[in-house]
């Protein structure tokens, strides 16, 4: 279990601990949900002091590597999904089929309602138009870790409610059925906590942190066709963003 540490190295013994304990992580040696040393036992094993023990650990933890549950230790966080923003162009779905993640989709619900003023804003379309309301669940491997709330303009996608949205990603299924293709994506993103109904979706107790992405989505021709709001399970997922200088 133990690597030496170089007692006459110009790196500081902190730093050195961290990276062996972070290798140990990253190279899945201790496991997601492994109870990792205590500082005394890293003490013991490291020769090092308590109060460097207690600097490495709380590293750990603001890297997201680690946790601490009181009274009972500290232990490995489970692994975060990595996602790629902007997702309209790429659904989550695929990102995660491509990971090598059982995905699974549960329609909550589809109806067409009353667009609100906001709805009405954000779609373009006049207060009180028709608009499909469809709310999926999106699990990997058995376990919830976003829940989608779209809105379309039913005078854009007509039947929409015969046409499928489990096993078809929307984004696919308007661009095939209605010719809808997408050209241009808005998102914005922001923390928010779990409501009741979404703590129930999710199954994560009430008030847990979530990543909420709104998604505007556009066709090339600037007709807004989509407006999605995603919230993701703050302790499953990470969104990377890639950007390019030119």
């Amino acid at each position: 279990m133990t690597s030496l540490l170089d007692r006459d190295s110009a790196i500081p013994l902190y730093a050195q601990l961290s990276e062996i304990l972070r290798q140990k992580i990253l190279s899945s040696e201790w496991k997601p949900s492994q109870k990792i040393p205590s500082e005394n036992e890293l003490n013991q094993i490291y020769g090092v002091s308590r109060m460097t023990a207690r600097q490495v650990i709380a590293q750990l933890a603001n890297e997201g590597l680690v946790f601490r549950v009181q009274g009972k230790g500290t232990f490995v966080a489970p692994q975060k999904i990595k996602t790629r923003s902007p997702v309209g162009y790429q659904g989550i779905r695929r990102q995660l089929e491509q990971q090598g993640y059982q995905t699974d989709t549960r329609l909550l619900s589809r109806e067409v309602v009353p667009a609100a003023s906001t709805t009405a804003t954000a779609l373009g379309v006049d207060v009180n138009a028709p608009v499909y309301l469809i709310k999926r669940l999106r699990l990997a491997n058995g376990e919830p870790i976003s829940l989608h709330t779209s809105e379309v303009p039913e005078a854009l996608a007509p039947g929409l409610e015969e046409v499928d949205v489990i096993d078809v990603q929307l984004c696919v299924a308007l661009a095939e059925h209605y010719g809808l293709l997408m050209g241009d994506v808005e998102e914005t993103l922001e923390i928010t906590s779990a409501s009741s109904a979404e703590s129930r979706a999710l199954q994560v107790p009430r008030h847990s942190p979530l990543l909420l992405l709104t998604q505007t989505i556009a066709s090339s021709n600037g007709t807004i066709f989509e407006r999605s709001r995603i919230v993701f399970r703050g302790d499953k997922i990470r969104l990377q963003f890639s950007y390019s200088a030119d």
